[in-house]
């Protein structure tokens, strides 16, 4: 299959099953007087335009470097994902204020407790969602796709809410206790807001050129030490480019070798990177004389952009 019918068939996955729990839900509510099922199906709607949106983003980060974007469209995959966080952090706030409402008007004797169609609906509504988070979040680590990855997040975010409709439907029915209905909205609120915030947190660290981290950064640095003809790592930045990583590094080789002896080993450490860790979308090598510290005099350099 190939990246575009794979990116297709995600997204029409995704807006069908949502379309469909959405009118299930809604009926569902409205006629098993739920409202913690009627926010259930306010949140499967705003998945709708998640998934549009994370399409549009995949598309877009997926177009092939340009004169206006020389290096290439990856960072629209960031910009995509940071509108689903703040989608899903709007939903979560809408739902939670309905929830406190209700609760704060506390009007339970005349409040009418949810039938059995709204606990077959969250019970649905669980599965359903959760087969779609792993269906989805299968296809963005194939892609390396955060868009997607924050759309399967988004997918169990609902399933999580419907956990949480459970629960308050089958209290308000079992246990004779309204409010509880009441109380899941709140709970869904919560529960959608700590993912809508790990996604933006997570997109805007990619937009900010952040490090890939200490760890990443101390196995690339072995890696590079263990190629032939390499004494020591002089110096190594890495920064994320929306799901790709920028790469720069100083080397330390014999001072006699020649020019063209140096500028082998800096493409060979170069081929080497880029075969063994693929996310990586450009690196640089610059050599220095064994004896120069980082700051020695400059050597050749190694330069390619995938």
């Amino acid at each position: 299959m190939t990246e575009n019918r794979t990116i297709r068939r995600v997204t029409a996955v995704g807006i069908a099953g949502n379309a469909v729990l959405v009118s299930f839900k809604l009926y569902a509510g409205i006629a098993g007087r739920s409202e913690a099922m009627i926010s259930d199906a306010v949140h499967s709607l705003s998945d709708v335009f998640a998934t549009l949106v994370a399409y549009i983003g995949v598309r877009i980060s997926r177009k092939a470097p340009d004169s206006a974007h020389p290096y290439g469209h990856d960072r629209f995959e960031c910009l995509a994902s940071i509108i689903l966080g703040l989608i899903l952090i709007g939903t979560g706030v809408v739902i939670g204020a309905g929830g406190i409402n209700a609760i704060i008007a506390g009007d339970w004797e005349h409040t009418a407790r949810p039938s059995c169609i709204a606990l077959i609906a969250a019970a649905v509504s669980i599965v359903t969602k959760e087969g779609m988070f792993w269906y989805t979040r299968y296809y963005a680590k194939k892609l390396n796709s955060s868009a997607f990855m924050a759309d399967a997040w988004h997918h169990r975010s609902d399933a999580f809410s419907s956990i949480g409709s459970l629960i308050g439907i089958a209290g308000a029915m079992f246990m004779k206790c309204p409010w509880m209905d009441a109380a899941a909205c709140v709970i869904i609120c919560v529960l959608i807001l700590k993912v809508g915030f790990d996604i933006l947190k997570d997109a805007v660290g990619k937009m900010l050129d952040t490090s890939c981290g200490e760890k990443w950064d101390a196995d690339m640095k072995r890696f590079i030490e263990a190629q032939p003809g390499v004494r020591r790592v002089d110096l190594l930045q890495s920064r994320k480019f929306g799901d790709k990583v920028y790469l720069d590094a100083e080397i330390a080789v014999d001072g006699e070798l020649t020019l063209t002896e140096a500028h082998h080993i800096a493409e060979h450490v170069h081929d080497e990177v880029e075969k063994e860790y693929p996310a990586i979308k450009h690196i640089m090598i610059h050599e220095n004389p064994a004896g120069e510290n980082a700051a020695g005099e400059p050597g050749d350099e190694a330069n390619e952009q995938k």
